[in-house]
């Protein structure tokens, strides 16, 4: 008894030792991995653009009045003369009692006005008819030799005032004549009064065939001079305007390729970089961050047919291709990590992580080109952490 007692003791310490010293072992750690390929890699810049149309004519009210009902819908297709809206010179306001009664008083006073130039007309044509008849009857005197050539000169003289009375006075009656039929027309052309009649309208014509892209204001309404009424281009001739990053856009020149994907068509559009225009503006970030921008504008170079359900404004996802290679080294970019001034990655063989330095060429936002510390087929690992170091065991997760 007292030997076996001992015996399952002796048992039970080596399983206790063996038990914490199992505990007490590194066990592998689990990664992802990824194997070194060769293929197609491209450099790219991607950034979201919209379709614009190149010549876009925005048609403003030549002078302000009243704009007509436009009759035209968006995606209506006008030709170069065709009118697009009728402009009436602006409509009288409503007159309110007090303003009613004001010109009707004023009515009544040119009417007053009238009359008293009528009378003085013909006082002055009375005092005309009696120095016309003076001046003949010193005539005859002044021939016969019984008046003075003074007393003739006075006559005369008298003869003409009175004609240029005369005239005067009919230019003031012709005068108080216009006034009131300029204070009747307050109560004649007011908008509570029905007239038929607006005068003429001004046609406002298109400058070019196309389409119409928006109508600002399609109801008949009050327009000043030179608001903007109604747009219009050719929506086949289009362009596309990409917003990159200032760092980003002196990486881009003129002619670069551009591919165009998930725009709502089968198959990607082809591009080509026409302008990056000078001048950047500044743009706040959906995180909030200011960032300089710059505007890229790039041609389609796709056949239309291949595009023609694009519209003005329709959005695009632009890939400016920097550079690209067909039968390149490259690994996720995801396993590359810094080490010293240096790139590594972890070599994933024999169940161990073994930490190799590589020389990185192109990259792009998810692959990376090698030139040189890898060959084809190898597998490396994918996101490795604090955890892994050189010669520690792994496993596949």
């Amino acid at each position: 008894m007292r030997w076996r007692k001992r015996i399952g003791l002796s048992v039970f310490l080596v399983a206790l030792i063996l038990a914490i010293a199992y505990g007490l072992m590194p066990r592998p750690i689990p990664v992802d991995i990824a194997k070194v390929t060769r293929g197609p890699l491209r450099v790219t810049i991607e950034e979201e653009g919209k379709t614009r149309v190149m010549d876009r004519f925005v048609i403003s009210a030549t002078v302000a009045g009243f704009a007509r009902r436009i009759r035209l819908d968006v995606g209506d297709f006008v030709t170069q003369g065709q009118t697009l809206v009728d402009l009436e010179p602006q409509r009288s306001k409503v007159l309110d009692p007090r303003s009613r009664a004001e010109a009707e008083a004023r009515i009544a006073a040119a009417r007053a006005a009238l009359g008293e130039a009528q009378e003085k007309v013909h006082a002055a044509k009375a005092d005309a008819d009696y120095a016309a008849a003076e001046l003949g009857r010193i005539k005859q005197l002044y021939k016969a030799g019984y008046v003075s050539q003074d007393r003739m000169d006075q006559t005369d003289t008298e003869a003409r005032r009175t004609h240029a009375n005369l005239r005067s006075a009919k230019f003031a009656s012709e005068v108080a004549r216009f006034e009131l039929q300029a204070a009747r027309t307050a109560l004649q052309y007011s908008a509570a009064e029905e007239t038929l009649n607006h005068a003429r309208m001004i046609a406002i014509r298109s400058p070019v065939n196309g389409r119409v892209l928006n109508i600002h204001h399609q109801s008949e309404r009050a327009v000043n001079e030179g608001q903007a009424l109604i747009e219009i281009g050719d929506p086949r001739a289009l362009e596309v305007e990409v917003d990159v990053l200032s760092a980003d856009a002196v990486r881009i020149g003129s002619g670069t390729r551009v591919v165009f994907e998930r725009w709502g068509g089968d198959v990607p559009l082809q591009g080509k970089v026409r302008i990056v225009e000078p001048a950047g503006f500044t743009k706040i970030s959906a995180l909030g961050v200011e960032e300089q921008r710059v505007l890229v504008i790039v041609d389609i170079t796709s056949p239309p047919d291949i595009w023609e359900q694009l519209g003005n404004g329709y959005r695009v996802e632009a890939s400016f291709i920097l550079w690209e290679g067909k039968d390149i080294l490259q690994i996720p970019t995801s396993a590359l990590f810094r080490y010293g001034d240096d790139w590594a990655v972890f070599v994933f063989e024999n169940r161990r992580a073994e930490r190799r330095p590589v020389q990185v060429g192109y990259r792009s936002s998810l692959t990376v080109e090698i030139v040189s510390g890898l060959t084809h087929g190898e597998a490396v690992i994918t996101y490795p952490d604090d955890s892994i170091e050189d010669g520690i065991c792994v496993r596949l997760r």
